[in-house]
């Protein structure tokens, strides 16, 4: 058996120097890391326990827009009058996602990290996954394909992120705030993430040891005009098939602005420019949205499995950006 040392932080830069041990691991809410490590997944070698560092508040930026902690709940930030009134479209992400018990315990920076559910990932009967054990091979492209990635993928991996709460702050222009033994840095929320390329057991950008202090997201006037839309095999605690986040400035029935991000398609939430700017200053019609939704999934490569992902996302794209454009 594994022997496993548990540590405690006081604060931030205690954390950092903890993690700067062999093996260790940052610990919040515990609910992907520990079941990967009951499933014989992840082998840490030492647990930082950050729920006491003092990552835990959720303040108003002076110039506009919020800074949220990554120790935050994600039941309290999606319930936090700030997010609710100036950010619905996280608010509505973060519900959708797992089951009020997982969501009073998922902070903020672990579900950044949560890793893939791909069964052939969790399950260790399966030999062959390249993000468990690189090299190996992957199972995903001949076994169940009806979850993987029809965009992004490469032949080394087919898994998606299960992230709700990513795909809305990727559309919201979010920055995740790090820090390590090298100083602060800052990292789009869009370029978080990874694609799988050749080394699809890097899930993040991350650096060894460096720990996620803060999300910073930018004031909006989106407010108003957007909606999460999840499509999923059952009403609640289920991963997207796919997911969409879409949000608007609207003048009438002109869009100024608009911002959207897919979910349940690739191994990052999945977000285009060409695909927005396709509906600025024009009237939000349906072949506006439809072509926003081509410009968005162009260049898929669905499997055998889950060709019905392209027409589906496509549908749920346009959807979204009615239901959007219809106003809170």
């Amino acid at each position: 058996m594994q022997s496993i040392f548990y540590q405690r932080a006081r604060d931030a830069g205690e954390a950092v120097r903890l993690a700067q041990q062999d093996g260790a691991r940052f610990i919040g809410g515990g609910t992907n890391l520990l079941d990967l490590m009951k499933g014989d997944v992840e082998h840490p070698l030492r647990l930082v326990d950050i729920t006491r560092a003092g990552l835990d508040r959720i303040d108003e930026l002076p110039g506009g827009g919020l800074r949220i902690g990554a120790g935050v709940r994600n039941a309290d930030a999606a319930r936090h009058p700030a997010v609710r009134q100036h950010y619905p479209l996280l608010a509505q992400a973060m519900l959708s996602g797992a089951s009020a018990q997982l969501r009073n315990m998922a902070t903020m920076g672990g579900n950044l990290m949560q890793r893939t559910r791909c069964p052939y990932f969790t399950d260790t009967a399966f030999s062959h996954c390249n993000k468990r054990e690189p090299g190996s091979g992957c199972d995903a492209r001949q076994g169940f394909q009806r979850m993987h990635a029809i965009l992004g993928a490469s032949p080394a991996c087919v898994a998606v992120n299960p992230s709700d709460m990513s795909v809305a702050l990727a559309a919201l222009d979010a920055v995740v705030l790090l820090r390590s033994a090298q100083g602060d840095r800052e990292v789009a929320l869009a370029d978080f993430h990874r694609l799988p390329g050749d080394t699809p057991q890097q899930d993040t950008v991350l650096r060894p040891g460096e720990l996620i202090m803060a999300i910073d997201l930018p004031p909006s006037a989106m407010a108003r005009h957007s909606h999460y839309l999840k499509l999923r095999d059952r009403a609640s605690y289920a991963f997207a098939l796919v997911s969409v986040a879409a949000a608007l400035d609207m003048d009438g029935r002109i869009v100024r602005d608009a911002r959207l991000a897919l979910g349940g398609v690739a191994h990052k939430p999945w977000r285009r420019r060409e695909a927005e700017s396709v509906l600025q200053g024009r009237p939000l019609d349906e072949a506006q949205c439809r072509a926003a939704a081509q410009h968005l999934l162009a260049g898929a490569q669905p499997l055998e499995g889950n060709r019905f992902k392209v027409e589906l996302a496509q549908r749920a794209i346009v959807r979204a950006l009615q239901i959007a454009g219809e106003g809170a």
